[in-house]
């Protein structure tokens, strides 16, 4: 039955369909393709995941081979909801691209950035999916190997210095997280990530173990663009192409923290990665910093892609605290800001796309009165800019409300000090904006005029969802306090 081979097709059809977009490099039917692949892979993300709500956690062996000798894809209730995310937003960021890097990418070139798109897409579904090790450090070559290209694809000749950048500080990271993974493989002769969890509870006490969860700790820091391992991060989101910045700002480091949670959670135990080792009180001052240091230095911005980078660096500081306080509580906060900041920053991008693709800038400067001539745009922007500051009826607000729950529940009064500081904060950076589109005087030749209905649809559709998160939770909230118990291991 199909049904029995979804795991393995989450996977094929976007590697399949970049091949077919290197063959057939024309842009119109490379855009088919990156769509329709991107679709499917939504589809089988849906399907998975109302499997494992269902009847639980699908396990699939490539060959017949069962783990932990064969390469096995797992599939629970937190990497569904992942899948879920990645593949979505591929889909709706796919349909902006269209016009987008029509207008940014020369036409001899567009084949190979939509090859480059679907082989990112197949390593962070592949990232998510697997079940196995080394395959997973693997897939996350294939992510970042694409992403530096998609980066040095931006129009600017500053992309190509932002995606060196990226290159050596992701080549550090993946070396890092090799390293950790080969100690491992050393200590317990295994790779898949279900028989580790069995062997190393008797071996946590060992100088290997304990190195190699460093290492892979700070391997995906670096990945994950954690303060002070962020440096890569603002300018490959500010020159990378419009619809690269959305898409990469809205998964990749979403699928990173991801990685850590399984390491941290389901291969280590929370008692050894949060309890022996000194992670959460780590993570909970860096993740402090980076909210607050990450928010004051996104108030200086002029460039509102750079603006909107550091604004990520602060929300990963977000993803820190939840993980740090140790709590189911903490830990649903954590995933489900993974869904919401998905949502608002992949608003907010493609906003600033439809803004490039329209005025040619990304620039403070150039926004005046820009809330009257593209309203539509500006509008996407606002919802954005709203649940980024976590007001009330916003997908952002549900995050940051059960972020202070989980630490009213801890006790730790200054992670809620942190928390409404750097909403404050992001009150500032968000008004400057809105305050140079609404209240500064347009130029006089200006006219009003809004980017093409195949990049407002989807602007709006991540606006919409915004809204709609941020009142019905059944959802979110939902999937996430169960992943976060399948986590802890608590029986539902």
């Amino acid at each position: 039955m199909i049904s029995a081979q979804l795991p393995a097709l989450q996977v094929v059809v976007p590697l399949i369909a970049a091949a077919l977009c290197l063959i057939l490099s024309r842009p119109l039917a490379a855009w088919t393709i990156t769509f329709a692949a991107s679709a499917a892979a939504m589809v089988v993300s849906f399907l998975l995941l109302g499997a494992v709500m269902d009847s639980g956690a699908i396990d699939y062996a490539f060959g017949g081979w069962a783990a932990p000798f064969g390469i096995a894809y797992r599939i629970d209730l937190v990497n569904a909801y992942v899948l879920m995310i990645v593949s979505t937003i591929s889909t709706v960021v796919s349909v902006f691209a269209r016009a987008s890097v029509a207008s940014e990418i020369e036409i001899h070139n567009q084949g190979f950035f939509y090859t480059a798109w679907l082989l990112c897409l197949t390593g962070l579904l592949g990232i998510a999916i697997t079940g196995d090790a080394f395959n997973l450090f693997v897939f996350l070559e294939i992510s970042s190997l694409s992403s530096y290209v998609l980066i040095a694809m931006g129009s600017d000749r500053r992309a190509l210095t932002a995606a060196y950048q990226y290159l050596i500080m992701g080549t550090i990271g993946a070396t890092f997280i090799l390293i950790g993974v080969g100690l491992l493989y050393a200590l317990t002769g295994t790779l898949n990530m279900q028989d580790l969890a069995e062997r190393l509870p008797d071996l946590a006490g060992t100088r290997t173990a304990r190195t190699g969860f460093a290492f892979l700790t700070v391997g995906l820091g670096l990945k994950i663009a954690l303060f002070p391992l962020h440096l890569w991060l603002p300018n490959a989101y500010a020159y990378a192409p419009s619809a690269v910045s959305a898409f990469l700002a809205a998964t990749a480091t979403k699928v990173a923290v991801y990685v850590l949670l399984r390491f941290v959670f389901s291969v280590f135990g929370v008692e050894f990665a949060l309890g022996a080792m000194p992670l959460a009180i780590g993570l909970a001052i860096l993740g402090a910093v980076a909210v607050l240091s990450a928010s004051t230095v996104a108030i200086f911005q002029q460039n509102l892609n750079r603006l909107l980078a550091y604004s990520s660096v602060a929300q990963i500081g977000y993803l820190a605290l939840g993980i740090s306080l140790a709590t189911p509580a903490g830990l649903t906060a954590t995933i489900l800001h993974l869904f919401n900041h998905a949502l608002m920053k992949g608003a907010l991008f493609v906003a600033l796309g439809c803004v490039a693709w329209r005025i040619g800038s990304s620039r403070l400067q150039d926004f005046a009165g820009l809330g009257y001539r593209m309203p539509w745009t500006m509008g996407v922007f606002v919802v954005g800019g709203l649940s980024l500051i976590g007001i009330p009826l916003t997908a952002g607000f549900i995050s940051k409300w059960y972020l202070v729950l989980a630490a009213l529940e801890k006790g730790w009064w200054p992670v809620i000090v942190v928390i409404i500081a750097g909403s404050l904060l992001a009150v500032i950076y968000v008004w400057k904006v809105v305050e140079r589109a609404y209240l500064a005087k347009p130029p006089e030749n200006a006219t009003k005029a809004e980017a093409p209905a195949s990049m407002l649809i989807p602007a709006w559709l991540l606006a919409i969802a915004n809204l709609y998160f941020g009142s019905h939770t059944g959802l979110s909230v939902g999937v996430a306090t169960r992943a976060a118990a399948e986590l802890f291991g608590i029986a539902p």
